[in-house]
């Protein structure tokens, strides 16, 4: 891979990390209204979501420390 796009990539891993964390955190809001309005199951559905989230970003982090390993 070159260099410029190992360098891209290495942004674009950091982007959507953090772009991921931004998301979760909005779905768990939202998740406690819906539950505050009496809708339980989507709020264990939107918190099935945060955990798929979290996990993605288990692997994109992953993945970044072996770019940065190179």
């Amino acid at each position: 891979m070159a260099k410029d796009d190992m360098t891209k990539l290495e942004i674009l891993l950091d982007h959507w990390i953090e772009h991921n964390r931004e998301h979760a955190e909005e779905f768990t809001e939202w998740a406690e209204k819906a539950e505050g309005f009496g809708q339980a199951a989507v709020h264990d559905e939107m918190t099935q979501a945060v955990i798929q989230i979290n996990k993605a970003n288990e692997s994109l982090l992953a993945a970044l420390k072996r770019l940065k390993e190179r």
